[in-house]
């Protein structure tokens, strides 16, 4: 039964999540918004919308562990997993855009998330500070993008007449009933998957169900790097994460009665790692903006290393102490090696624009 509810809530997240995406897309083109509009705003918030369930019915059921472990987890896959596959498929082109923008948010946010956890608590104040930046981020990018600011947009098509508002409407609204249930079934699996094993919450909720309600941005992404979309490949990975701290932490721990715990476990280890994956899109991102079939097999390969740490540290193994510094030493190399790289960048446009009002003159 336990395995049924598992299964049933994976698959009503991934089918949900996809009619929300199709209905989401319809009803904003009904009401004549540009593709980029809806990239940015309806399908990042769509394919969020898995974790969303997840965490808020964790956290009102009485699972903190599986609402943080969810969150955390589903950014370090949306990283590590969905785009070391699409990768792995086709070399990912990284737009300026995305670079100058999307990927600095996500990494302050991730640095505030870690910082608003060393209490213990993420409050319901902290949840309102975490949506209301997403607000502003959000409302600042669509106006932006409005103004002609952005570059052009394949990510979304726009040929072709608008779908009916009433069949977008309906999608919208079954798409989030098989989310909901979908969530309901997931979260009381891993409860039960949880209580047999010995494992902690926390474990369960950054293993199985972030790998699950990041199932939406994997195919997402997958099938945007057949198709040859690498920009929307990551750009949903990327807009995902944000929309996760954002909206679905905040959301959380608005909704929640003295807001969410978070575990020490977490504070020490899963927060700094997720902050060290966001950092670890910039050293990528900034050479030559492309993620190339190397590095997404590395993404995977650190990928696989912090589960298996996360399953060395529930059984308690004695491999753990040195698995543990070997782990420190992928963290601390990349945030060194970004600063680095971004001293190294910042100095390189300085001389640049050096250059050339020398060469004006």
């Amino acid at each position: 039964m336990t395995t049924l509810l598992l299964l049933g809530g994976l698959v009503l997240l991934v089918v949900g999540g996809e009619v929300l995406v199709r209905g989401a897309s319809g009803l904003a083109r009904s009401f004549g918004l540009s593709p980029l509009v809806v990239g940015l705003t309806v399908v990042s918030f769509a394919t969020s919308a898995p974790e969303l369930a997840v965490t808020v019915r964790a956290s009102l059921g009485g699972s903190p562990g599986l609402a943080v472990g969810n969150v955390v987890g589903s950014n370090i896959a949306n990283v590590l997993l969905v785009l070391g596959v699409a990768g792995l498929i086709l070399p990912l082109a990284v737009r300026r855009p995305v670079v100058r923008r999307d990927v600095p948010v996500l990494i302050a946010l991730s640095g505030l998330f870690l910082l608003l956890s060393l209490n213990g608590t993420i409050s319901r104040l902290d949840g309102a500070v975490l949506l209301a930046l997403l607000i502003a981020y959000t409302t600042w990018a669509v106006v932006r993008s409005r103004r002609g600011h952005d570059e052009p947009s394949t990510d979304l098509p726009s040929a072709g007449p608008p779908p009916r508002t009433l069949v977008s409407v309906l999608l919208v609204v079954g798409g989030v009933a098989l989310l909901v249930v979908g969530a309901g079934w997931l979260v009381d699996g891993a409860t039960r998957v949880a209580t047999s094993l010995g494992l902690s919450e926390i474990v369960i909720g950054l293993t199985v169900v972030a790998v699950g309600t990041s199932l939406p941005e994997l195919a997402t992404s997958v099938i945007a790097a057949v198709r040859g979309d690498v920009e929307m490949a990551v750009g949903n990975a990327v807009g995902s994460c944000i929309f996760n701290i954002g909206a679905v932490m905040g959301m959380a721990a608005i909704l929640s009665p003295g807001g969410v715990p978070i575990e020490p476990s977490a504070v020490r280890f899963d927060l700094p790692v997720l902050l060290a994956v966001a950092l670890a899109l910039l050293p990528i991102v900034f050479t030559g903006f492309r993620v190339e079939r190397w590095e997404a097999g590395l993404f995977l390969v650190l990928y696989a290393a912090y589960v298996l740490y996360l399953l060395l540290d529930s059984a308690g193994h004695d491999a753990l102490p040195a698995y543990s510094s070997v782990m420190l030493l992928f963290v601390l190399p990349i945030t060194a090696l970004t600063l680095v790289l971004l001293a190294t960048y910042e100095l390189g446009l300085r001389r640049g624009r050096e250059s050339g009002s020398v060469g004006e003159v």
